[in-house]
């Protein structure tokens, strides 16, 4: 006999979970070293990303 699967609806807190703290503004800032010099402004620059929500902020040197 097959294996049973359940049917149930994903509960909301399943399914928003890790996105809440970044909704309110506190995000997991992450210093990303690939992507260290701006062509653009010829500066050195942080580059840094949410862990959760992928959102990006610079920083200049």
């Amino acid at each position: 006999m097959a294996g049973i699967l359940p049917f149930c609806k994903p509960k909301s807190s399943g399914k928003h979970r890790g996105n809440t703290l970044c909704r309110h503004g506190h995000h997991k800032w992450v210093t990303d070293k690939e992507r260290v010099f701006d062509t653009k402004r010829g500066q050195l620059v942080t580059r840094l990303c949410c862990k959760r929500c992928a959102a990006v902020k610079t920083k200049l040197l």
